[in-house]
C-alpha cells in the first residue's frame, strides 16, 4: 500500500498504513490557518483486494456538520468521477472500497488543476473577442487573471469571480461552463449579450491556495473573502489587484462563485443586510431570482443562508463589499459539495459537469436582469 498527495491540489497526511482495513489518514490545515476539510490523494494497492481509509480528524474540520450525508469522491483516470459508500461516525470519517486497478485517486471535489486552468485562458483567448488583463502576481508568483470578453465600451458591465477559497473547484468548473456557453457563436442568448455587455472574469482568484491543497486561504493563510474592506498587496493581493480593477472600470452585475459544504442545494445570497440596500437592488435580486427558478430546475430559493438584518451585512465578503459600494445587483452564488437533494443523483452527486451547465444556464438571467439596470 502507498498513499501520495504530491501533486497540484493534492492533500492528505498518512498516519497509519499498517492494516489493510484500518488505513489512518488526516488532512492538513491550510498554511497558517486553522482551515482544513480539502483532501486529495492518491492510493495503491492490490487490484481486488479491500481497504478500509479513516480520516481521523474530520471533526476538526471547518465545517465539520458538512460530513453528514457527504460522499467521498473517486476516479481511475482523474476524469470520471464517481460518489463511494462514506459514512461519518464519532467525528470519523471512514470508507470501505476495493481496487480494480492498481491505483485510485480520491478527493473532496472533483478537482480542477492548475494546468486546466491555464488552458481555460489560452482557449479562451483564440477567440477575437476575448482579451486577457494580467492583473500582478500572488504571494507564491502566479499570475492573477482576468479575462475581457466583449467591448469595453458595451452598455453593460458584468463581473464574474471564482474560487476565493480554492478547495470550491465546482466554482472554476462553473465558470468554464460560462465562458463555453459565451463564446458559443451558435448561442443565440450569448450573441445577444456580447452586442451590448461585457464581462470581466476572474476564473480563479486563489491560485496559490489550489495549488497548496487548501480549502480557505491563500498562500498566506488569510480568507480572501474576508479581504475586501482592506485588502493589502502583503497579505491579499489576489483582492487587492481585482477589487482595484473593478473601482477603475465599474460595473452592473457582480457574481461571486462558490461552493457550501453542508447545504445540499444551489443557491444566491442576496445583499439585504448592506447600508446601502434599496427597492432598486431589490428588484434586481428578484428578476435574477424569478428568471432562474423557471430556467433549471438545479436553482431553488427555499433553502440558503440567514437573510442580514438591516445594516448587519459583512463588508469584508465580496458580495456585500461590491453590492454597497455601487449600489447594483451583486450576489453570491454557492453550489453544494454533496448533491442537489431536489435532483439527486447517486452515482455523481453534484459534480463538475452539473457545475458547467449551471454555468452556461446563468447567461439567461444575466440577460433578462439587465433591462432592469438604470444608466
Amino acid at each position: 500500500m502507498h498513499i501520495s498527495d504530491q501533486f497540484d491540489g493534492g492533500n492528505i497526511t498518512v498516519v497509519s498504513l499498517e492494516d489493510a482495513d484500518n488505513i489512518q489518514l488526516e488532512i492538513k490545515k491550510d498554511n497558517q490557518s486553522d482551515f482544513y476539510q480539502w483532501f486529495y490523494f492518491r492510493f495503491v494497492g492490490e487490484v481486488g483486494k479491500k481497504y478500509q481509509f479513516h480520516i481521523t480528524n474530520a471533526v476538526g474540520a471547518a465545517y465539520a456538520e458538512g460530513w453528514d450525508g457527504y460522499q467521498v469522491l473517486a476516479s481511475y483516470d482523474r476524469e470520471n468521477w464517481f460518489r463511494m459508500p462514506t459514512r461519518y461516525e464519532n467525528g470519523v470519517l471512514s470508507v470501505n472500497f476495493g481496487l480494480e486497478e492498481a491505483s485510485l485517486f480520491f478527493a473532496y471535489f472533483e478537482p480542477y488543476s492548475y494546468e486546466r486552468h491555464l488552458d481555460l485562458l489560452q482557449a479562451a483567448m483564440v477567440d477575437e473577442r476575448v482579451s486577457m488583463h494580467l492583473l500582478g502576481q500572488t504571494l507564491d508568483g502566479r499570475d492573477i487573471n482576468m479575462l475581457q470578453v466583449g467591448e469595453a465600451t458595451a452598455s453593460y458591465k458584468v463581473w464574474l469571480i471564482a474560487r476565493q477559497h480554492p478547495g470550491e473547484t465546482m466554482a472554476e468548473w462553473l465558470i468554464e461552463g460560462t465562458l463555453e456557453a459565451l463564446l458559443n457563436p451558435n448561442l443565440g442568448v450569448a450573441r445577444q449579450l456580447l452586442k451590448q455587455t461585457v464581462f470581466y472574469i476572474v476564473p480563479n482568484m486563489n491560485p496559490d491556495g489550489s495549488v497548496r491543497g487548501h480549502l480557505r486561504t491563500n498562500a498566506a493563510g488569510i480568507n480572501l473573502n474576508r479581504e475586501w474592506q482592506s485588502p493589502s498587496l502583503e497579505k491579499s493581493p489576489e483582492v487587492f489587484l481585482v477589487r482595484k480593477k473593478m473601482h477603475e472600470i465599474g460595473g452592473d452585475i457582480f457574481l461571486d462563485i462558490h461552493g457550501d459544504e453542508v447545504l445540499p442545494y444551489n443557491f444566491v445570497v442576496t445583499a439585504e443586510g448592506i447600508p446601502n440596500y434599496s427597492d432598486y437592488i431589490a428588484n434586481l435580486e428578484q428578476r435574477f431570482k424569478d428568471v432562474f427558478l423557471q430556467l433549471t430546475p438545479e436553482f431553488q430559493v427555499e433553502h440558503g443562508y440567514p437573510v442580514d438584518q438591516p445594516g448587519q451585512a459583512n463588508l469584508s465578503m465580496a458580495a456585500s463589499y461590491l453590492a454597497n459600494h455601487f449600489q447594483t445587483l451583486s450576489m453570491t452564488l454557492e453550489m453544494p459539495f454533496k448533491d442537489n437533494q431536489l435532483l439527486a443523483d447517486p452515482l455523481t452527486g453534484w459534480s463538475a459537469e452539473r457545475s458547467k451547465q449551471l454555468g452556461k444556464d446563468i447567461l439567461i438571467p444575466i440577460w433578462q436582469t439587465l433591462d432592469l439596470i438604470e444608466k
